[in-house]
């Protein structure tokens, strides 16, 4: 026997024609709203990878870049510093809390640093104090000495414009405001003997070649 297709009323065929058209607006919205769903779960992650992440495995993306500006109370003088006023000079920038346990290690070297060169009209130590208070940050140096200047981050802007995971962190500015190096953690053994010896010097010789 033949067999002949389902005949529908014309009524019925417009209906479920206008049904499949009215489908696709509500698949494309869904469609829309789970890539938007996606791209913010991915923001997220790389969100918490960046605040929790390990910071000796993150690049000092900023090396060979100019400087951020520095515009700072003094810690002791009622005076505000600039990094712009040691243009020409090269700059150790030390980040250091007076809460920071590895603080404390590189401590000594870093006033040595200072004895070192600190005489040499074209360099400059400064210390940045990093959300500490007032007094614990004058107590700390009066207890393991100071021979440099610092000023305070009370809000730890400047921490956030050099990108600074946290205490201790050093960078290295050569004579034209480009930052030449950045050390995460305390600056001992080794680390000291290559900031000393193969880059402030150089920097200072005019012999140093890009870190």
């Amino acid at each position: 026997m033949a067999e002949f297709p389902e005949c529908r009323p014309a009524g019925e065929e417009r209906s479920m024609k206008e049904m499949a058209e009215n489908k696709s607006p509500s698949a494309g919205v869904r469609g829309w709203q789970i890539a938007l769903l996606v791209g913010i779960f991915g923001l997220i992650i790389l969100f918490y990878k960046g605040l929790w992440g390990n910071p000796s495995f993150i690049p000092p993306v900023i090396v060979g870049t100019a400087a951020p500006e520095i515009t700072a109370p003094d810690l002791y003088q009622p005076r505000e510093v600039t990094l712009s006023q040691f243009r020409g000079k090269v700059v150790v920038l030390n980040f250091w809390a007076s809460w920071c346990l590895e603080c404390k290690l590189e401590h000594q070297n870093l006033l040595a640093i200072q004895k070192r060169f600190g005489e040499n009209p074209n360099f400059v130590m400064l210390g940045v104090n990093y959300q500490d208070k007032e007094d614990l940050a004058r107590q700390y140096l009066q207890e393991h000495g100071n021979n440099f200047e610092h000023v305070r981050d009370l809000k730890g802007r400047i921490s956030i414009d050099y990108g600074v995971y946290g205490v201790p962190e050093t960078f290295v500015i050569d004579q034209n405001g480009v930052i030449r190096h950045k050390q995460i953690g305390p600056i001992v053994g080794e680390t000291y003997t290559f900031l000393v010896e193969g880059l402030i010097e150089p920097l200072l010789n005019g012999t140093a070649t890009t870190s």
